[in-house]
């Protein structure tokens, strides 16, 4: 059989939340592919999260083969499953910017009736556009060529020479530094002021560069791959054309001229004004030259008269009244009116007695035209025909009503009130005209820092001018004047990215706020190729010749170019050049702003700079950006290979299998190219001083992004060559020389930077990404490792800010922890750098060239290599200008397959025999529990500064890490606690150690044995790495312990989601062995605790209602139903006066003290027979009596008696069946003190009966409380003590609602043969079936409990009318000592309806949840009051002793916090109901929606709580309560009662 081929596919997870967007902060997705083969995006959407109802996924990511267009998606159904997660994969071809959004029909309000087309709605709400951005596959040499690798250098190509000759020099000294790609300045002709981007013609080559066009571009690009292992990037100048480029002449709509953009007209008016004014200045007695700012305000005085005055400026803001009068009235005349809405009436009416200012505001609001931009003058003007139905309003329809005069005068006043603040605007804005022509004026003539240009003249006139004038001869004769004026193209301080500062929104040319070059035609798309067809086509023309030859492109003035543009442009050049590198420089001014270019153009990197730092810690921190992840970085990439074989999305065919490869999207920065200098700042002679160019650089290339430098850089010209006016030709060093040795020599750093170079590429290939950065005075050291290998560099640079002298500063000894080093070389820049020198350079009228200077290695470092670390000293020697590098290892991360390798690998097989109790152990167990385990000696582990771990179990660790990880948090006091010192290596393998020794724990041996080898592999590296090795241990440890225990549940919890999986969990958390606390006196068994930490051992942890209210979901809807079977066993052992205990304690001291304990155990028993396999077997098994059956004597544990009987399951469920109906009447045993502080002495007392009228069982009294609302009083200083929060004596409708389903599914058994009782004999002795009982509570139910919506209702229920608080509902209560106890709106009606449906009225059951929705249901729990209640008090404070009689002590538990059990009772009613009234496939999947909806904040929580679970209870609206237990059985196992319905139900 020939071998199968197995490839690597990398998917990525992209989760959507419920409203469609992407669960990836900032919403920034970069995908870096590390290899050549497609890639996978696997969206992940709950099964019925909102955008399901009705919903798609659209992606605009192209099939294999099919060509990307970013308009054409496609469509991905999502089909709804509440019990799984949806997942959508998608291979990923191609680099590029990809989008997708969500349709969906948005889900209504929860409502009692159905409105007629509430599950046919149809109208589709789309999601906003989010992109996945996938970075370029660059290759050079035949090898992939990550973006981190990248070194890139920059040439302006005028200063370049001839080509081949000069040309081919320079670029082989720029692949011989070690540089892999150059980026030239626009290689196109140049327009008439010579600047490389201000282009002539964006089609032809510069001839004086490539004489032979084309064809030399071509042999050029092939030499630079062939011979110099240099990729290419070239500029895109897409903004303006050169404002002589001939094409203008022709296509002058192109531009933005009076034509098509008429709003331009009063700033070109203003222009030409101002640039007449200044040719005039002699001759109107204005100065020429400006010496001061006197002669400054002389001519803005003169600009205000000659210029603003002239002008009328002010007819372009106001309206033009006389004729706005005259239309009216001409329209009048004619009866040509307009009303609002139609109407003459009403408002109308109003305005004859209204003060002139609401008759102006009227036909402001009604008639204003031409009010939405600039124009032409008075383009503001009145709609006549609304001004005429004002003259009617006034005077009349017809003339003789009045006088024309007077009508004229009238509307000419309410006019003039019109323009009032059209005038005042006006006058704001020619004072921002004036405020900025001052401003300009005086940069460019006196102040010190701005280029003093002296006299104004035609050279240099008074203002730059905003407008090119084309001449009207060269011109075809189809344009007119106003088509050959074009706008000029220019930027704005702190300017609105996305606003087009041409157009019709903005009024920047107006007033002078744009910075302008005056050789650039602004150019004009519009909104699409239609609006501006040629240029579309030109320049679309133009990216697709220079994506034939060159790898990348800068786009030049990116922030100014409109965004549709850009993309359309790109898209075009991807389909030349699929792997289009794409940089940009951005200032837009904010980093919000940035993302939106970066993700919508999918742009590669952006240009940052390293001589932007104005100290050596503003360079610091510029290196700590771009310098990579953290020395010790937690390994983040959860990588997890899926089993050999098919992956759902890429079939293994022909031979070949595909392992998939798990990513998460991490959340990324933008990638940087940092330059150490960009060819349009200053170089470090300027800016600083010269020697910095060699420590900068250094700094720059030790740096984990892309990088770069300049032509003169290297070569330390003495300042920032002049791209405009600059004619001279370049010189360096390196293209003088045919190879370049590394090290020392004159003539710049080319041979120290060609060092760097292949270091810096080296560590972008292979991946080192993390870095340790320290600055110190003028020191920065730099140490950046491969994570894995550790493998490293360290660079010591001393910077040369001006000011520090020669001396070598202060720098304290480097240590090296565990780490051996290796010196590369040490050197030192000296230049010459005086005034004599720089003139000498600078008067060289032919070449430019480098001051002069030479690179000398420096003899002061010392190294010392101890044991366990290395020290670096800098000696005598080491001046600002000064670098040191040395290559480093670790010893001790040189494991034989990869330490990385080995202690990810075999933790599954060392899990593989675990069962769910030895996860318990390995995975939880609170100090509670440890403490009991240990005789009190071990507890969880205490992190100092932070406290105890949770659990002490992995879990316990791994609440933290998450976290730590996600945040790369390693200045948390875990990451501390783990460098100085192994004790939490210790404590983690010793605790697994000692147990695998008891027998109970045999099978923690392998587990412990695996811990033990992995952490002692990591031991002796270096301590800071420890906490990075330790969470890669643990995670693994973690997740193998995590995938056994879901492996050993049943299969809805393995394939249900990850919410799901957890609540499936928290039956492991709470489920283990407690010495204290096992299910009986003498046999040590697994027991379930009600919650941790509070109820986890001895007494506390068993409690007959919680285990009962849980085990539906926690064993049977696990597949755990041997547990399930051992407590049924258990507390059927314990029956006595037909009631099972409220507290265990083992059996030895049960408590019976609950009324509604043993009703949530019948109805367990009937889910058991329900859910398990042979489930009926059940009621047929014996279990040995505690105490006597039908006996309430009490007697000891150790007694004769106890365990001496036996009874079948069914004869138990009989007897309390059965001593219920007879009555039961019995005073607690041991009823004192002893069993309870608190309780008054009625408390004791215990009293339940059958209402045979109505089939009713009443009990308790006021004094005691036997539901689970059990708080007891307890405050003698409120006066509460013994008097119970919520007695809820009576008949509680939990209660009747198990009764009920109990008896009709006895009833069904006893039909069906399989339970030999029949019904139950009264106190009376008189006999009644199962079934007669069940009819008789049916037939009273809704007349009992339904408090009717309409008080006229009434006589039909037994309601009291005078008490009724809310209207709507199901009473809590019936018959209670305090009537007004009944009336309360709680949560406890939805578990009646959950397992007794068919007792309500599907009507009023809708109408009473939708009620309790609003009223009760806050983010996770329910409220246990309603609001308008006058006891709700929702906030509980266990330790309040206060004279507050309703909550001192805590009495309020149950009044008003919201408790998170019932929430799955609630949803599970709601789920019901909700299914009854809906016929169509559509209805349902909303019902399931409506469900979903209201799971979100228990989803969040149990992501976020340490305790891996749900809390107890929450104050008002989801608040934390410092006194919850903070898991708590019963809130997850209803909320796995919720799916266990789902699942029954289906949405079919």
């Amino acid at each position: 059989m020939i071998p199968r081929i197995v490839t690597s596919n990398e998917v990525y997870i992209l989760p959507l939340k419920d409203n469609g967007a992407p669960d990836v902060p900032g919403e920034y997705i970069y995908l870096a592919p590390r290899s050549n083969d497609p890639i996978t995006i696997r969206f992940t959407i709950e099964g019925t999260s909102s955008i399901c109802r009705q919903g798609s996924l659209w992606v605009n990511i192209p099939e294999r083969g099919s060509e990307f267009r970013r308009d054409q998606f496609r469509q991905y159904k999502l089909n709804p499953d509440f019990n799984r997660t949806i997942e959508i994969s998608i291979p990923i071809y191609e680099a590029g910017a990809f989008a997708f959004y969500t349709t969906y029909a948005e889900l209504p309000e929860l409502a009692s009736a159905l409105s007629s087309n509430n599950s046919t709605s149809t109208e589709s709400k789309k999601t906003p556009l989010y992109y996945i951005d996938v970075a370029p596959r660059l290759s050079l040499d035949g090898r992939p060529l990550p973006l981190p690798a990248l070194s890139i250098f920059s040439v302006i190509s005028k200063f370049m020479g001839k080509y081949p000759s000069d040309w081919e020099k320079h670029l082989r000294g720029i692949g011989g530094r070690g540089y892999n790609m150059i980026h030239f300045t626009p290689l196109q002709v140049r327009g008439a002021s010579n600047s490389p981007y201000s282009l002539y013609d964006q089609l032809g080559w510069d001839p004086e560069c490539f004489p032979q066009g084309e064809k030399d571009v071509q042999q050029m690009v092939d030499s630079l791959e062939h011979n110099h292992s240099l990729l290419s990037l070239t500029d895109i100048v897409l903004n303006h054309t050169a404002h002589n480029s001939k094409w203008l002449l022709e296509h002058p709509e192109a531009g933005y001229n009076l034509t098509t953009a008429p709003w331009l007209e009063s700033a070109y008016v203003l222009d030409t004004q101002l640039l007449v004014f200044g040719s005039k200045l002699e001759e109107l007695g204005y100065p020429k030259e400006l010496q001061s700012i006197d002669d400054l305000v002389k001519i803005m005085d003169g600009i205000k008269k000659h210029v603003v005055s002239e002008i009328r400026l002010w007819e372009y803001y106001a309206l033009d009244v006389e004729r706005d009068v005259d239309a009216a009235i001409e329209s009048w005349a004619v009866n040509q009116l307009s009303f609002p809405n139609g109407s003459e009436s009403g408002e109308l009416d109003k305005l004859k007695g209204a003060k002139t200012e609401e008759q102006a505001t009227y036909l402001v609001q009604n008639g204003l035209l031409g009010n939405d931009r600039l124009g032409e003058r008075f383009r503001r003007r009145v709609d006549p025909k609304v001004s005429a139905g004002l003259i009617v309003a006034l005077f009349g329809k017809y003339r003789g009503e009045a006088d024309e005069a007077t009508i004229r005068s009238k509307l000419t006043q309410v006019l003039d009130v019109v323009n009032v603040p059209f005038y005042e605007e006006y006058d704001k804005e020619i004072g921002e005209i004036l405020q900025q022509l001052f401003n300009r004026i005086k940069y460019v003539r006196l102040d010190d820092h701005g280029p003093k240009l002296g006299p104004i003249d035609q050279d240099n006139p008074l203002i730059e001018t905003y407008f090119t004038r084309l001449d009207k001869a060269e011109a075809s004769d189809q344009f007119r004047p106003e088509d050959l004026v074009l706008v000029n193209n220019g930027w704005v301080w702190a300017g609105n990215a996305l606003v087009d500062n041409a157009g019709p929104k903005s009024r920047v040319y107006l007033r002078r706020e744009v910075i302008v070059w005056g050789d650039c035609v602004k150019l004009r798309y519009g909104n699409g190729p239609q609006d501006s067809p040629w240029l579309w086509e030109h320049m679309t023309n133009y990216a697709r010749m220079l994506a034939k030859y060159f790898a990348g492109f800068r786009i030049d003035n990116c922030h100014s170019t409109p965004l549709h543009v850009a993309e359309h442009i790109l898209d075009e050049a991807r389909r030349v050049r699929p792997n289009l590198y794409v940089v940009a420089e951005l200032f837009t001014g904010s980093e919000e702003m940035d993302y939106v270019f970066v993700k919508r153009l999918g742009l590669s990197s952006l240009i940052r700079e390293a001589m932007q730092a104005w100290s050596t810690a503003e360079l610091s921190r510029l290196v700590h950006r771009h310098g990579g992840r953290p020395i010790g970085s937690f390994e983040v990439d959860d990588i997890s290979r899926a089993p050999l074989g098919s992956a759902p999305t890429s079939p293994g065919v022909n031979g070949y299998s595909t392992r998939e490869v798990i990513r998460r999207i991490k959340p990324v920065p933008v990638q940087a190219l940092f330059m150490d200098c960009t060819h349009d700042n200053e170089v470090p002679a300027q800016k600083r001083d010269a020697r910095d160019t060699l420590p900068n650089a250094a700094l720059v290339c030790m740096c984990a992004s892309a990088t770069g430098s300049v032509m003169g850089y290297d070569e330390i010209y003495p300042k920032l060559v002049d791209l405009v006016n600059e004619t001279r030709l370049y010189t360096s060093e390196s293209s003088s020389v045919k190879e370049i040795k590394i090290g020392g020599g004159k003539g710049g750093i080319g041979g120290v930077k060609k060092l760097l170079n292949q270091i810096h590429t080296l560590m972008g290939k292979d991946g080192y990404d993390e870095t340790h950065i320290h600055h110190e005075d003028q020191y920065i050291t730099v140490h950046r490792v491969h994570p894995e290998s550790r493998k490293g560099y360290f660079l010591i640079a001393h910077t040369a800010y001006p000011g520090y002298g020669n001396g070598n500063g202060a720098f304290s000894a480097v240590r090296l922890g565990g780490t051996k080093a290796r010196h590369l070389g040490s050197w030192m820049l000296e230049v010459d750098a005086d005034e004599e020198s720089k003139r000498d350079v600078e008067n060289d009228k032919k070449y430019l060239r480098g001051l002069p200077s030479r690179v000398v290695g420096v003899p002061g470092i010392r190294l010392e290599v101890k044991s366990d670390e290395t020290v670096i000293t800098v000696r005598d020697k080491f001046p600002p200008g000064s670098i040191a590098l040395f290559e480093t290892w670790i010893p001790a991360a040189e494991h034989s397959s990869g330490l990385d390798n080995y202690v990810t690998s075999g933790a599954k097989e060392a899990m593989a025999e675990l069962d769910l109790v030895d996860l318990n152990f390995l995975l939880y167990r609170c100090d509670a529990e440890e403490r009991d385990g240990s005789g009190g000696k071990d507890g969880t582990y205490d992190i100092p500064g932070y406290g105890k771990i949770v659990y002490a179990g992995l879990q316990g660790w791994w609440s933290l890490l998450k976290d730590i990880i996600k945040d790369n948090n390693l200045a948390h006091p875990l990451c501390q606690n783990l460098r100085d010192g192994q004790w939490a290596l210790d404590y983690t393998v010793g605790r697994l150690e000692r147990a695998s020794q008891l027998s109970e724990f045999a099978g923690l041996v392998k587990p412990a044995a695996w811990l033990k080898e992995r952490f002692d592999a990591v031991r002796s590296i270096p301590n800071f790495l420890l906490p990075r090795y330790f969470a890669l241990i643990v995670r693994t440890a973690y997740k193998a312990a995590w995938d056994r225990g879901l492996e050993l549940m049943n299969e809805k919890i393995q394939s249900g989601q990850w919410f799901l999986q957890s609540l499936g969990m928290v039956s492991v958390q709470m489920t283990g062995l407690v010495k204290s606390a096992s299910l009986w006196p003498k046999k040590y068994v697994p027991s379930l605790a009600a919650g941790l930490p509070h109820f986890a051992v001895e007494w506390a942890r068993c409690w007959g209602r919680d285990v009962f209210i849980s085990l539906r979901g926690l064993y049977l809807g696990t597949g755990r139903f041997d547990e399930a079977a051992e407590h049924i066993f258990a507390f059927a052992s314990v029956l006595k006066h037909g009631m099972i205990p409220n507290l265990l304690s083992s059996g030895n001291l049960p408590r019976y003290n609950s009324r509604d304990s043993v009703w949530f155990f019948l109805q367990c028993i009937q889910d058991y027979t329900r859910y398990a396999p042979d489930g009926l077997g059940l009621l047929t098994r014996k279990v040995k009596r505690r105490f006597l059956p039908y006996d309430d004597t009490w007697f000891s544990s150790d007694d004769s008696r106890a365990y001496s009987q036996e009874s079948l399951i069914q004869d138990v469920i009989q007897e309390a069946l059965q001593r219920h109906a007879s009555g039961l009447k019995f005073r607690e045993a041991n009823a004192g003190p002893s069993i309870d502080s608190q309780m008054r002495d009625e408390g004791f007392n215990i009293e339940v009966n059958v209402d045979w009228s109505n089939g009713i069982i009443f009990g308790g009294n006021q004094f005691n409380c036997g539901t689970w609302m059990d708080k007891m009083g307890e405050s003698e200083r409120a006066g509460s003590k013994g008097i119970p929060g919520t007695p809820r004596d009576g008949a509680a409708i939990e209660i009747t609602g198990l009764l009920y389903s109990t008896l009709r599914w006895l009833a069904k058994l006893n039909t069906d043969g399989k339970y030999p009782y029949n019904g139950v004999k009264k106190s009376d002795g008189s006999e009644i079936s199962f079934s007669a009982w069940a009819d008789l509570l049916k037939s009273h139910f809704e007349r009992c409990y339904y408090v009717p919506v309409n008080q006229s209702d009434d006589t039909q229920y037994d309601v009291n009318t005078r008490i009724v608080n809310r209207r709507g509902i199901y009473k809590d209560l019936y018959r209670s000592g305090k009537e007004y106890e009944d009336y309360q709106l709680r949560p406890n009606f939805a578990i009646a309806m959950t397992v007794a449906p068919d007792l309500f009225d599907p009507e009023h059951a809708m109408g009473t949840l939708v009620l309790a929705d609003k009223v009760l249901r806050g983010p996770t729990g329910m409220a246990t009051l309603d609001p308008s209640d006058l006891n709700y008090r929702p906030f509980y404070i266990n330790s309040e002793d206060s004279t507050d009689f309703a909550t001192s002590k805590g009495r309020n538990y149950h009044q008003g916090p919201e408790w998170l059990w019932p929430t799955g009772f609630f949803l599970r009613a709601l789920l019901k109901f909700d299914l009854m009234r809906r016929n169509d496939q559509q209805g349902r999947v909303e019902a399931f929606q409506q469900v979903t909806r209201r799971l979100g904040g228990c989803k969040d929580m149990i992501k976020e709580n340490p305790w891996a679970g749900l809390t107890e209870l929450t104050q008002k609206n989801g608040e934390h309560c410092g006194d919850s237990s903070p898991t708590q059985a019963w809130s997850a196992g209803c909320l796995i009662d919720l799916y266990m319905d789902a699942a029954d139900y289906g949405m079919e």
